[in-house]
């Protein structure tokens, strides 16, 4: 389990075809010393299992099922991802409970700053930004107003939701700490909805099912 919280960023090396999966090598010096092979962290929000590590790198396979679910099979070499080791137990749960299990990958739509750049009172250090994100249709269900939800493995509050699009705000912490302030427009972005919220979803959905259904089966089995 993660919180959201990104503890680094790392620098994807390469990503290199297997014979049915493929394998990332992640530059991540300060996360890759502190893992053993076969441990698990997220990158971007999807759980790995780290494989052949060493003080500075790592490497991960990416599944047939990743691949189609998420944006790690659409990277380029020298792009950032976001980095996170699991939460231990006792921790505090700095964001929300995050799984690593992405639902879909969305569209970064707009990341502007609050602050218009014309203004002269702008600086791009300081300033807080507004991300937009167009996410997948199977996910927009369970996207709630004040409700957590993370982008690319970071924990965010859903600030508004317009159709298929959330606005979050961003503050320059989580600009500069995370791979955010290195995407464009257009890029696509890992979405995992609050498992919590899901769970809530498919308790409210099965209680609007009947006990059962009538069907000739049935009116025969008991008798009819």
């Amino acid at each position: 389990m993660f919180t959201g919280i990104i503890e680094q960023t790392g620098t994807l090396v390469s990503l290199t075809d297997r014979g049915g999966v493929r394998r990332i090598t992640v530059e991540a010096p300060g996360i890759a010393n502190r893992l053993r092979e076969g441990d698990s962290l997220a990158v971007s929000g999807v759980c790995l299992t780290a494989l052949d590590v060493d003080p500075t790198y790592f490497h991960a396979d990416l599944a047939q099922e990743t691949l189609d679910r998420t944006s790690l099979g659409a990277l380029k070499p020298s792009a950032k991802v976001n980095l996170e080791l699991p939460t231990a137990a006792g921790s505090p749960l700095g964001g929300h409970i995050v799984q690593g299990h992405v639902d879909g990958a969305g569209v970064m739509t707009a990341l502007d700053p609050v602050i218009p750049e014309t203004s002269p009172h702008f600086n791009r250090e300081t300033t807080d930004w507004t991300l937009k994100v167009r996410v997948p249709e199977s996910v927009c269900q369970w996207m709630v107003h004040k409700g957590s939800v993370a982008i690319e493995g970071i924990s965010l509050t859903i600030a508004a939701i317009e159709d298929d699009t959330i606005s979050i705000a961003i503050l320059p912490l989580t600009y500069w700490r995370t791979n955010l302030h290195a995407l464009s427009v257009g890029a696509p972005v890992n979405v995992e909805a609050d498992v919590l919220v899901k769970l809530a979803y498919q308790q409210m959905q099965s209680a609007k099912k009947p006990e059962f259904d009538l069907t000739e089966q049935w009116l025969v089995a008991n008798g009819y």
